[in-house]
């Protein structure tokens, strides 16, 4: 029996349970399972390594980041993003990968335009490096906003009708919306948003979340985050079968 599964806090509702534990059926995997591993924190995940069958898992809220000093190694991705949602064992080593990156890219692509130079990055967690890495890589500008004043970010009492304006993709890293609290959104100004705006949540239950629905409602163009979470699992599945 190989052993998957998931680290984070809380779990209740996860995607990806559901996700591998019907892929391993749809496509007859047999002795494998996926499990879920809810730690209040991180360092629990020690006990979650002494399991014998595990041969690798992903990371999420709120643990991207604090893994990583448990790792022995990490790809180019997780490193330069600084975050990692996934790991695998070999020959004895824990190894971070970041599929976060994969997923992002490959899900906003399709959809920019010419006029998306510019981002509002709305959050400043492990989910957010991430989509920086991709839009550096992108060659988008991006500004972090965040309820907090931190380094390189403006607060959400700063964003200006201007700034959303300029900004013309709005990307939505906090968990804010999420079910079961589908009624708050993220405070932004959302009168100022366009038709020429992209509104992109990583957030994929609810479907269209309040942040989603406000933009549509201004005639933005607006995607969730379910087809990002598939890539990133699908990715994750490649990285696990390479050893």
């Amino acid at each position: 029996m190989r052993t998957f599964g998931l680290i984070g806090f809380p779990l209740t509702h996860s995607f990806s349970q559901k996700y591998f534990t019907d892929k391993f059926l749809t496509e007859k995997i047999e002795y494998i399972e996926y499990c879920n591993f809810p730690i209040e924190k991180i360092e629990d995940v020690q006990q979650v390594f002494e399991n014998e069958n595990l041969c690798g898992f992903n990371v999420t809220i709120p643990y991207k980041e604090t893994i990583i000093q448990f790792l022995d190694e990490l790809d180019s991705s997780s490193s330069g993003v600084g975050a990692v949602n996934t790991v695998v064992f070999r020959n004895g080593n824990k190894i971070g990968y970041n599929t976060d990156v994969y997923g992002f890219e490959n899900s906003l692509k399709p959809l920019l335009n010419e006029h998306h130079n510019k981002a509002l990055i709305l959050g400043t967690g492990g989910s957010s490096k991430a989509v920086a890495y991709v839009l550096k890589k992108l060659r988008i500008e991006f500004q972090f906003v965040s309820r907090n004043q931190i380094a390189n970010s403006i607060s959400y009492d700063d964003l200006k009708p201007q700034t959303i304006l300029e900004h013309k993709l709005i990307i939505n890293t906090t968990p804010l919306g999420m079910f079961p609290e589908i009624q708050d959104a993220p405070g932004i100004p959302y009168s100022f948003i366009s038709s020429q705006h992209l509104l992109f949540d990583l957030i994929y239950n609810p479907e269209e979340t309040e942040f989603l629905k406000r933009g549509k409602q201004q005639g933005a163009q607006t995607k969730n985050g379910l087809e990002m979470l598939q890539l990133q699992a699908e990715k994750s599945w490649e990285i696990w079968n390479k050893f």
